[in-house]
């Protein structure tokens, strides 16, 4: 095999990549093994027809596109770690001569990883962020906690007000017609949530148990079933049971039940220090993304297209994934949303962008400041590696492969280049 390599403007490269003609010979023979039990041969039994009669019968260039498939993997995987570039894209393959007797020449177009040319990367001005946590913020999350707790009671001596959880049987009715979907029996309805149309559950309010009630609503002009779209309609409803739901008090009985704390103010104590460390990563996340932002805007470089194509492909298959381990296809998702695969990639491809800018100048910031990663840092990411799989650190280390602790490597410095920009950066009060 032999190379040769052309760089190209806006960080492309061609490879010519050409291999012996003794080597498409024996790629010929290979798609003629395989391939020589699917073709009949007039005197020939299947699969014993020889390579030559095939040829002569369908032509010399029958295993050709067979051949060129079992060569070009490994003749490009070969090329592209003896070119020494940084490829960042998958190739894009053009066969350039193919033909008995002769070598086989094709080439690879592929994008290499663009150079930075850093700005200002120490000193950015970042606005002052203050970590504060309201007792109304602390009430909000206890009061979920009171929800999760709470209980359903069961009402018979009043009629229905708003807030109320009722039991109904209902049938609708345009025209005097019961219409299809109309009908439902013990329908869980909570009043005043506006789940049903129109002023369906304000006229349930002051409504009592047993009793039947004609309800009278016009369905929106844009509503999903055309039939009905802007028609008057009447309901006629029954409620069968008022409820309510009842929260526990809220003492030091109810911080024992939620918590490990034995009093209220131990439980709320808890509950705001909770949410001010919540609120601090936040915090340190929105600096770390606005400093980065700051550094990408003062650096310069140029993203070759098929970088950022490839980059979006491979998040959309990680969001497709995810969707899967959710018992939901990426094609079902589609339906949900009314999108397509065109316009999803195109949503992601801003994302993409800055994940590849984000990963590029944090590289660079890396290299200028010589952040170098320790063995013992190495081994420190590996140990909260094998905690989280649960596997032993021995085990682990023998099956991640030397590239994987490089990219591992790779990943530590990048933190560490995070952590020294956000560390110098500078804290400005906000504009008043």
């Amino acid at each position: 095999m032999s190379l040769q390599v052309e760089k190209l403007e806006k960080n492309m490269a061609k490879l010519t990549i050409e291999a012996s003609a003794e080597e498409f010979e024996q790629a010929i023979q290979k798609a003629y093994l395989k391939n020589r039990n699917r073709i009949n041969v007039q005197g020939f039994r299947r699969g014993k027809a020889p390579l030559a009669i095939i040829e002569k019968m369908y032509g010399p260039s029958i295993f050709y596109e067979d051949a060129a498939n079992e060569i070009i993997p490994e003749a490009y995987e070969k090329a592209a770690n003896e070119s020494g570039l940084d490829i960042v894209s998958r190739p894009e393959i053009d066969v350039i001569q193919i033909e008995k007797g002769k070598p086989f020449i094709f080439t690879a177009e592929v994008a290499l990883k663009p150079e930075v040319t850093l700005g200002q990367y120490k000193g950015i001005e970042i606005e002052k962020k203050e970590v504060t946590v309201t007792d109304d913020e602390v009430m909000a999350k206890i009061n979920e906690e009171r929800e999760k707790n709470s209980r359903m009671v069961t009402i018979d001596d009043r009629p229905v007000q708003d807030g109320d959880i009722t039991v109904i049987d209902f049938e609708g009715f345009v025209d005097g017609v019961a219409f299809e979907g109309g009908k439902g029996e013990d329908y869980s309805l909570t009043i005043g949530s506006h789940s049903f149309i129109d002023t369906f559950e304000e006229q349930l309010i002051g409504k009592s148990i047993g009793e039947e009630v004609e309800v009278n609503v016009t369905f929106p002009e844009e509503y999903h079933a055309k039939d009905l779209a802007g028609k008057p309609a009447l309901f006629k409803v029954t409620i069968k049971e008022i409820k309510v739901k009842e929260l526990p008090e809220l003492d030091d009985d109810f911080a024992q039940d939620v918590s490990e704390f034995d009093t209220l103010d131990e439980y709320k104590e808890s509950v705001k220090a909770t949410i001010k460390s919540n609120k601090e990563k936040e915090v340190k996340i929105a600096k770390e993304n606005e400093v980065v932002d700051k550094i990408i805007e003062n650096a310069q470089m140029d993203i070759p297209e098929p970088m950022l194509d490839l980059q979006t492909r491979q998040m959309a298959d990680d969001f497709a994934q995810r969707m899967q381990y959710q018992g939901l296809s990426i094609e079902q998702y589609f339906q949900f949303t009314g999108m397509d695969a065109k316009k999803f990639l195109d949503n992601l491809r801003p994302q993409a962008l800055k994940r590849i800018q984000s990963r590029l100048v944090l590289e660079a910031v890396a290299k200028a400041e010589n952040i170098e990663v320790s063995e013992e840092e190495l081994d420190k990411e590996l140990s909260n590696m094998a905690e989280q799989y649960k596997m032993e650190l021995d085990k682990l280390k023998e099956v991640i492969g030397e590239n994987e602790k490089e990219q591992m490597k790779a990943d530590i410095a990048v933190q560490k280049a995070v952590d020294l920009v956000v560390e110098q950066a500078v804290e400005v009060e906000p504009a008043k």
